[in-house]
C-alpha cells in the first residue's frame, strides 16, 4: 500500500451478521487491490451488498437471513491515526437504523457519509454514469475556473431577477405582503417571546395554583418532624441517647451513632425551611393572572405561527428577513431592471467561455479515455463530449453535457446511459477511474469483466492494479488475469451445515491461491493448471513491482 493511500480513509474491516446466506463473517481487509472469487452461485457479490447498505441502497427484508429477525452491516475505518465506525441494521419489518460512531443517525447522513469515502461500480447498473450532470462533471473537472466564474454569475443572475419578479408581481400584490408581514412581525414583536420561557412559567403557575395544597404538604412534614406531640427529632434524640449507653464500649455502635447524629443534623436543618413553605403566604392572584395571561399570548402565536414556540421565534426572523428584502425592493426598483440586464450580459459571456473551455478540454480528455476503453476488450470503441445549447442558461452552464459511445464498428453513437451495457459501462467507469482518478479512496467493482477475456481480460487487469496503487480496490471477478494480480485474494464459499446453506470468505494463502486460479483457468488443479497458474502469479507480482516503481518516481 502506497503513502497516498495510507493517509486516505481506508476500510480495515467489515463484520456482517444474517446477511442473505452470510451467518456470521468478519473480514480483515488490506489496501491495494482485492479480489473475490468463488463458485458461480457462491454468493460474491454479498460482500457488494453489504458495503451497498452502509450508502444507503435501499435495504430489502428479503437480505435478511431465513430465520433471523434482523441482519447488521458494520464497516471499520481507519482515517489517519483515528478509527471511524459505520453500521446500518435492517429489521424482517423494514425498520433501518443506522449508526456513525455509535451514535443513532438517518440513513441519508450514512449514506452521505460513506459516499465521500466509498464509490460501487455494480456491474448491472453504473447509475452515477448514466446522468447528463455527471458526465458534465466529469468533463468540468478539466475546467474548474470557468466552472466557477459561470456559477457565481449565475448566482448574482438569479439573485437580481427573482428580486425584480418580486417586483413585477405588482403594487397592489406588494403593499398587500408588506401590510401582512408589518402585522405579523408586529404581532410578535409586541408579545416578545423568548426561547425557553414556557417551562419556567408553566412551572410557576403551577406553584402558584396550588400554593395551599403545598403549603399543607410542608405543615404536615413538619408536624411529623419536630412540631407534633410524637416527632421525628425526638424519636432520634432519644435513640441516641439510647445507642450512646453502649457505644462507649462498642466501636461499631460508636460509628452508627455518629451516622445518626448527622442524620439528626439533616432532620433539623430541613425544619426551618418547611416552616418557611408552611407559613407563606396566600398566593397572589394578580401574579396567577399575568402568568395565565403571558401564557395565553404565546399560546396565540403558536395557534398562528408554531406549533412550538421555536417555530414562532423562526417565523418571525423569516417574516423580518422577507419584510426587509420588499422595502429594500421598493428603494431599488429603479435601478433593479439595468441590474439585472448587465447580470445577464455578465452571465451569457462567462457561459461563452465556460463552453470554450469544455470544447477545448472535451477532445483530450475522450482521447485519453478512449484510449484505455479501447484496451479493455473494446478496440472498435467511439466516444466524445457532444455540447448541446440550452434555450435559456441553466445553473450549470449555456449548454447541456451529453457523453456519446458505440461499442461496436458500424454502429452510430448515442447517449451513453441509451447504448451501453452494463459491463461496457463498468469498462468505461474503469476507464475513467484510472485516467481521471477514483472520486473516493475506496472503490468496489462488481463483475466489471463480464464478457471478456484474452488480450483485453490482462488489460483491465492492469487497469485495476494501477488503480489499486492509489487507492484501495476491491472487485468481484471470475478472472484468473484479474485475480492473479491480486494483493489480496479472497474466496467465497458455500456449504451447507445441518440443511441450511452458508456462506463464507476466506483469505488465501500462496499455494491456495495457485489451486483458485487452476479452477478459474480450466475449472480443474490439474499439473498444467497450476504451472498456467503460476505463471500468471510470476507475471503479475513482476508488474505489480514495475507499477509500484512508477508509482514511487511520479511521487
Amino acid at each position: 500500500m502506497n503513502r497516498r493511500v495510507a493517509l486516505a480513509p481506508f476500510l480495515t474491516r467489515l463484520e456482517v451478521q444474517s446477511l442473505a446466506t452470510i451467518e456470521t463473517l468478519d473480514l480483515e481487509l488490506g489496501g491495494g487491490l482485492s479480489v473475490f472469487t468463488g463458485e458461480t452461485g457462491a454468493g460474491k457479490s454479498i460482500i457488494v451488498d453489504a458495503l451497498g447498505l452502509l450508502l444507503g441502497e435501499r435495504a430489502k427484508p428479503d437480505l435478511i437471513r431465513r430465520g433471523e429477525e434482523q441482519l447488521l452491516v458494520t464497516g471499520f475505518w481507519s482515517e489517519g491515526k483515528d478509527e471511524a465506525i459505520s453500521s446500518r441494521r435492517v429489521s424482517r419489518q423494514g425498520r433501518s437504523v443506522a449508526r456513525l460512531n455509535g451514535e443513532v443517525v438517518a440513513v441519508r447522513e450514512l449514506s452521505g457519509w460513506t459516499e465521500q469515502r466509498l464509490t460501487i461500480h455494480w456491474q448491472h447498473s453504473a447509475v452515477s454514469l448514466l446522468s447528463h450532470a455527471a458526465q458534465r462533471r466529469l468533463l468540468d473537472g478539466q475546467c474548474a475556473e470557468a466552472v466557477g466564474n459561470y456559477a457565481a454569475a449565475y448566482a448574482a443572475w438569479q439573485a437580481a431577477a427573482a428580486r425584480l419578479e418580486r417586483l413585477r408581481t405588482g403594487e397592489r400584490e406588494r403593499a398587500r405582503l408588506l401590510d401582512l408581514l408589518e402585522y405579523q412581525v408586529g404581532e410578535i414583536r409586541t408579545v416578545g417571546p423568548q426561547p425557553g420561557e414556557e417551562e419556567p412559567l408553566q412551572a410557576q403557575l403551577s406553584r402558584l395554583t396550588h400554593q395551599e395544597a403545598i403549603a399543607g404538604a410542608a405543615a404536615g412534614a413538619l408536624d411529623l418532624l419536630a412540631d407534633g406531640e410524637v416527632t421525628a427529632e425526638g424519636l432520634m434524640q432519644a435513640a441516641l441517647k439510647t445507642l450512646g449507653a453502649g457505644a462507649r464500649y462498642d466501636q461499631a455502635s460508636e460509628d452508627l451513632l455518629e451516622e445518626l447524629r448527622a442524620a439528626l443534623d439533616a432532620v433539623e436543618a430541613l425544619v426551618p425551611e418547611l416552616r418557611q413553605i408552611a407559613e407563606g403566604s396566600a398566593p397572589d392572584p394578580e401574579e396567577i393572572a399575568q402568568a395565565e395571561e403571558r401564557l395565553a399570548a404565546l399560546g396565540r402565536l403558536k395557534a398562528k405561527y408554531g406549533p412550538e414556540l421555536s417555530d414562532v421565534l423562526a417565523f418571525a426572523e423569516q417574516a423580518e428577513t422577507e419584510l426587509a428584502a420588499l422595502q429594500q425592493d421598493q428603494e431599488d426598483a429603479g435601478d433593479l431592471a439595468g441590474e439585472v440586464e448587465r447580470l445577464y450580459a455578465a452571465l451569457r459571456a462567462a457561459g461563452e467561455r465556460l463552453d470554450a473551455a469544455r470544447t477545448k478540454a472535451a477532445g483530450p480528455l475522450a482521447g485519453s479515455l478512449l484510449a484505455v476503453i479501447r484496451q479493455l476488450g473494446m478496440p472498435h470503441a467511439r466516444l466524445e463530449f457532444s455540447l448541446m445549447p440550452l434555450a435559456q442558461p441553466g445553473a450549470a452552464g449555456l449548454s447541456d453535457v451529453t457523453l456519446l459511445f458505440s461499442a461496436n464498428p458500424g454502429e452510430n453513437m448515442g447517449p451513453l446511459a441509451e447504448v451501453a451495457s452494463g459491463g461496457e459501462l463498468s469498462r468505461v467507469m474503469l476507464a475513467i477511474s484510472t485516467v481521471v482518478g477514483a472520486e473516493t479512496p475506496v472503490v468496489i467493482f462488481d463483475e466489471v469483466d463480464a464478457g471478456i477475456g484474452g488480450a483485453a481480460a490482462v488489460a483491465v487487469a492492469e487497469q485495476l492494479a494501477q488503480l489499486g496503487r492509489e487507492r484501495q480496490v476491491m472487485v468481484v471477478t471470475h478472472l484468473a488475469q484479474i485475480a492473479a494480480r491480486a494483493d489480496h485474494h479472497f474466496r467465497v464459499e458455500k456449504e451447507v451445515i445441518e440443511g441450511r446453506t452458508v456462506s463464507r470468505v476466506r483469505r488465501l494463502d500462496q499455494a491456495e491461491r495457485e489451486a483458485e486460479l487452476a479452477r478459474m483457468l480450466g475449472g480443474q488443479t490439474s499439473g498444467a493448471a497450476l504451472d498456467h497458474a503460476r505463471e500468471l502469479l510470476a507475471g503479475g507480482a513482476v508488474a505489480a513491482t514495475g507499477g509500484r516503481k512508477r508509482a514511487a518516481s511520479r511521487r
